[in-house]
């Protein structure tokens, strides 16, 4: 029984370290979308200055 409760704590630690690292480049890409989205407002901004 006790070797049952170790395989699975286990396992439910590398599935929750699994999600936890594709949370971290999810949560990436999006400060990239983000950054890039600021970047084209900002070089639309520049084109059309007065």
């Amino acid at each position: 029984m006790r070797k049952l409760l170790s395989i699975a704590l286990t396992l439910v630690m590398l599935a929750g370290t699994a999600a936890m690292l594709s949370a971290c480049n999810t949560t990436a890409g999006a400060g990239q979308d983000i950054s890039n989205t600021g970047q084209a407002l900002k070089n639309a901004a520049d084109k059309n200055k007065p």
